[in-house]
């Protein structure tokens, strides 16, 4: 299924391509940091290459076996913009260098399992299907996850929309089951009737392990007690959580997780880019991300941090404020997944595992953090807070 077909697939019960594309593109990630608002519309542990549709047929039967959690490396790759246009200005021109990324991460990434994170939404489906195919000649000995997302659009309200999706998703990927499937953003309706289509999705062995993203603290208890009644953990909640956006610290959604087992994916720790240091009044950032920066900017705190992750870098040999910011999420008990578009930004995000923050840093970094209060807000996310048929807290930062 190529990318037109997915958005057709997608969208086939909105009669206004224009609506939803406003709808999706934000849903995705880009309101999250903007403000816009989605309104309700209430109608292998790894993986080898080569094994193609038949690894899903062979396992496609219903499981009796207790699963386990996904174990997972200590860093990722978040694929997001590989076939965004809208909010990453992504080009087919750049596939190869896409493919040289992917090709770095697997042989380079100083972890024995390479982890990409990618979405039906990435691209309209561009995403996984690149990872589909540079999945076609992993090098032997390598191994690599993929994790990916459904999207808890309004019109999709039934466990078997999900199952239809991760079939799709399969495909894209190149046919084998999925490592991680994930729900991608509350709904404001039907999210039990999405656990129950994860739940369908693992006992098909279309999937190795489900996940959610974006669920607060009652939403992650919830699914967890929900899954667990079949006998599947919750292994993981996807949330964004980097210097600039802390909330999660301090809410009670990281300890939560942490007390159920559920492990924690940290999107954007890089802070869409505003923690990398390359950005100035020369150099401003496009899209919707010029906003963020320029709101950045009102205050002197958002330099003080740079500053102080300057301080750090450089306790460590050719260290970047990047790697900073990576080893600050991995120190919060997360593993973070920042996006890498060329091979010069994959080899410096993979350096990071090369040294280790110090709980003094740490802390220094903290108090520096704390006071950066330009950035996006929860309040500001349009994923719905609560769900209207039960009541349950869905999205808390």
């Amino acid at each position: 299924m190529e990318m037109n077909d997915v958005e057709n697939t997608i969208i086939s019960s909105s009669s206004d391509r224009r609506d939803f594309l406003r709808t999706t593109v934000t849903t995705a990630g880009t309101a999250v940091l903007t403000g816009a608002s989605l309104s309700p519309l209430k109608p292998s542990a790894a993986r080898a290459a080569g094994t193609g549709t038949a690894a899903v047929a062979a396992s496609a039967v219903t499981r009796t076996k207790k699963a386990s959690p996904i174990q997972l490396p200590p860093l990722g790759l978040g694929a997001w913009a590989w076939g965004d246009s809208f909010f990453w200005g992504y080009d087919k021109k750049n596939d190869d260098e896409l493919r040289k990324v992917f090709d770095y991460a697997v042989s380079e990434s100083k972890t024995s399992t390479t982890l990409f994170d990618t979405a039906e939404l990435y691209g309209f489906g561009r995403s996984e299907t690149l990872l589909g195919e540079f999945s076609k000649t992993i090098p032997p000995g390598k191994q690599v996850q993929i994790a990916t997302k459904f999207a808890a659009l309004p019109t999709r309200t039934k466990p078997e929309n999900v199952v239809k999706a991760c079939q799709a998703s399969v495909r894209r990927l190149g046919g084998n089951p999925i490592d991680l499937y994930q729900i991608h953003f509350p709904n404001a309706y039907a999210n039990e009737a999405y656990w129950d289509g994860l739940a369908m999705a693992y006992e098909q062995g279309l999937v190795k392990a489900v996940g959610v993203s974006n669920y607060g603290v009652d939403a992650i208890r919830a699914c967890h007690a929900k899954l667990a009644e079949r006998g599947i953990p919750l292994s993981t909640d996807q949330i964004q959580l980097s210097l600039l956006y802390t909330y999660p610290l301090n809410n009670g959604l990281m300890d939560t997780c942490k007390e159920l087992g559920v492990q924690v994916l940290s999107y954007s720790p890089l802070g869409l880019g505003m923690l990398t240091g390359k950005y100035n009044k020369d150099n401003l950032p496009k899209g919707p991300r010029n906003i963020l920066f320029r709101n950045l900017q009102t205050t002197p705190d958002y330099q003080n941090l740079l500053t102080t992750m300057d301080q750090v870098a450089a306790k460590h040999k050719d260290a970047t404020k990047a790697q900073v910011a990576i080893n600050w999420a991995i120190n919060k008990g997360s593993v973070p997944i920042p996006g890498a578009r060329t091979v010069s930004q994959v080899q410096k995000n993979y350096a990071a595992l090369d040294w280790k923050l110090s709980k003094a840093d740490e802390k220094m970094l903290d108090k520096a953090a704390a006071k950066v209060t330009t950035f996006t807000k929860p309040e500001a996310s349009p994923f719905p807070k609560k769900d209207k048929d039960t009541g349950l807290v869905m999205f808390d930062s």
